[in-house]
């Protein structure tokens, strides 16, 4: 198929069970697309206190390389989305897209929907054992 498909995702909603404090203040839909496993999201968010693109940036570029390592990764390359297949990391922040527009923040993050998501089943096994 050659279509981008509008569909449903429980995952903006399935962050509220991680995190209680933000029950019921996400929502999403995702955009099926002829590609092999990458994938990208597309988060905005309003705040009250608005950071600028450097401090959103950094914060993030810290964790990926402190205790998201592993997890997380940053890059400012202009990546598409076979760049990011075969990545274990769950998310690949991507700096360059980071955005603040008022009190609107976005950021985009890659991932590939399989091989990340398998890396973290694999750590969870690990750590049972």
């Amino acid at each position: 198929a050659v279509n981008i498909i509008p569909t449903s995702t429980g995952a903006a909603k399935a962050i509220g069970d991680v995190y209680p404090h933000l029950k019921g203040k996400l929502d999403g839909f995702a955009m099926r697309v002829p590609t092999v496993n990458g994938s990208v999201v597309d988060l905005k968010v309003n705040v009250e206190k608005v950071p600028t693109v450097e401090d959103i940036n950094k914060k993030m570029k810290t964790a990926a390389e402190g205790s998201l390592k592993g997890i997380l990764s940053y890059t400012d390359d202009p990546i598409v989305s076979t760049d990011i297949i075969g990545d274990p990391n769950s998310s690949i922040f991507s700096s360059i897209w980071t955005k603040v527009v008022g009190n609107l923040i976005t950021v985009v993050s890659w991932y590939d929907n399989e091989w990340g998501y398998s890396n973290r089943l694999a750590d969870l096994i690990i750590k049972r054992l």
